[in-house]
């Protein structure tokens, strides 16, 4: 693998790679265009406008006043957009191909959704308006609440949460405010093995200590472990439900039973809420709170650190400990209810919510109706369990049965052959697909979860189960060769993660002059 002078790895461009035609002298592969970084592009004193000198002003920086040119690339207009569009051509997205995801709901965002985000009022509002000039937001934001509310069976939902970990955040912290109003303090936080990887840390945060609950043979949670742990220092269970494992916890009516016979809160993670959305109340499991990802269940923009949104409702028994403000409506309209002299837990964030994601979330609700949700979380979890049925007789599924809204396979039919689940992922690539999650959950050896959604056609998904029974065929015959050098036609090849991530390099240099030799 060949090393750019910065450290990146790049197609090697004065040898042939394995199964590639001869490198080309400028790099490129046909239209798929070799990028440098902006840095490198640059040379001193071009640009793209004329500005005139600044003034010369008295500063008041003290010591704070740079000593050295801030070192911007130099680049002509036509440069930077030729540069920035070879990137987004880089970009692999829902809008170009199936992105099977597991455990993250890579669902098509119809632009009916980004439309309405754009309207005027919603899209060019302020936080700091005052609120009688924003009563149709205001509205809005309490009839997503109601849909969230009727949907979940829950009697109250906070608006304010960011994201889905900040949901949890928020979900956690009410639990703390109620025991500590009733003047128990608890310590242990139990996190099952197949929960998401933020619910451990999100205890952790609060200040619990996270007690891991064993998954059984079956790929749920094992109740008489579960029972074994309960005790009255238990404040609450943290369980992901269907699990990252792709199924529905079957025993969670006990599992509620359990957690609530010790005086402790069910916490239930959302983030696959698309697989029961309009089919199951997660209120009648005898779940407390939940956080609901809009930007997952309600297909709003996913990913590239947001924007995101993750409401999260709640239970009578915990209702009074949600974050202020929330929408109230009145014989004056709509307001932010500031303060109620109750138990909530107090202010999550400076503003409420997200104004664009509910916006979106609210157009999905409204043009889908009560059926149309309800048949997403059917035609989600049909399509799961139709790539399981389509890769029958060349890999089984980790777990027996099917599956909920994504399915489980591993590497235990194919790593005698000496290929792992990385080389089966790094090859998908060079089939034109985004490899599905690998390596996750834990408790799976050479997991490989798999998502598909409600959004794709039958024809999306034999494709993907073809090239997918291709390479596991081509793995079980040994060609470990053949994998190892892939991705192929990547616009890199496979990086060295490992180095990656114990040296990463987040600052560009430039390249140092070479001295003389003595």
């Amino acid at each position: 693998m060949a090393m750019s002078r910065d450290g990146r790895p790049t197609i090697p461009r004065n040898s042939s790679v394995a199964g590639m035609p001869a490198p080309t002298f400028t790099g490129h592969r046909g239209l798929q265009l070799e990028e440098p970084l902006i840095f490198e592009q640059g040379q001193p004193g071009r640009s793209g406008v004329d500005l005139p000198d600044p003034p010369k002003v008295e500063h008041r920086m003290g010591t704070s006043v740079r000593t050295r040119p801030i070192e911007l690339p130099g680049l002509a207009e036509p440069q930077v957009v030729r540069h920035f569009v070879r990137l987004s051509q880089k970009n692999y997205s829902i809008d170009a191909n199936l992105y099977p995801l597991g455990s993250c709901t890579m669902k098509h965002n119809p632009r009916l959704n980004e439309k309405m985000a754009r309207l005027p009022g919603f899209g060019d509002i302020h936080p700091l308006q005052p609120i009688t000039t924003v009563q149709g937001a205001l509205a809005l934001i309490d009839e997503v609440a109601h849909w969230l509310k009727t949907l979940s069976g829950m009697p109250a939902v906070a608006m304010s949460p960011g994201a889905g970990a900040h949901g949890e955040l928020c979900g956690l912290m009410a639990i703390r405010a109620a025991h500590v109003a009733r003047g128990d303090a608890r310590r242990r936080v139990l996190v099952p093995d197949s929960a998401h990887g933020t619910n451990p840390a999100t205890a952790a945060l609060c200040n619990y200590e996270v007690d891991g609950v064993p998954a059984n043979k079956r790929g749920r949670i094992d109740l008489a472990a579960l029972k074994a742990k309960l005790g009255g220092d238990v404040a609450a269970i943290m369980l992901t439900n269907p699990n990252t494992c792709g199924l529905f916890e079957d025993q969670i009516l006990e599992v509620a039973d359990a957690i609530h016979g010790v005086g402790g809160f069910f916490y239930c993670d959302g983030a696959n809420f698309n697989a029961l959305v309009g089919r199951v109340r997660p209120g009648d499991l005898g779940i407390d709170t939940m956080h609901i990802n809009l930007h997952k269940t309600f297909s709003t923009p996913h990913g590239g650190g947001g924007p995101g949104a993750g409401p999260v409702v709640f239970s009578a028994p915990l209702a009074p400990f949600a974050p202020l403000p929330y929408v109230v409506h009145g014989p004056d309209g709509f307001a932010l209810k500031e303060h109620d002299g109750g138990q909530a837990f107090g202010r999550l964030k400076a503003f409420h919510g997200q104004m664009g994601m509910f916006v979106r979330a609210l157009a999905y609700m409204r043009s889908h109706g009560a059926d149309g949700l309800r048949q997403v979380a059917e035609d989600a979890v049909l399509a799961a369990n139709y790539i399981l049925a389509g890769m029958r007789g060349v890999i089984d599924p980790t777990y027996p049965g099917p599956c909920m809204h994504e399915v489980m396979f591993d590497d235990s039919s194919f790593k005698s052959s000496g290929v792992t689940t990385l080389d089966i992922a790094k090859a998908l690539i060079d089939e034109g697909f985004h490899p599905m999650t690998i390596y996750f959950p834990l408790i799976v050896h050479g997991a490989m979860l798999i998502e598909p959604t409600e959004t794709e056609s039958k024809e999306s998904l034999d494709l993907f189960i073809g090239a997918l029974r291709a390479l596991i065929t081509r793995a079980k015959a040994r060609d470990s060769a053949g994998f190892q050098a892939a991705p192929r036609f990547a616009p890199v090849r496979r990086l060295d993660e490992t180095r990656a991530a114990r040296q990463p390099v987040l600052r560009w240099s430039p390249p140092q002059p070479k001295q003389a030799a003595e």
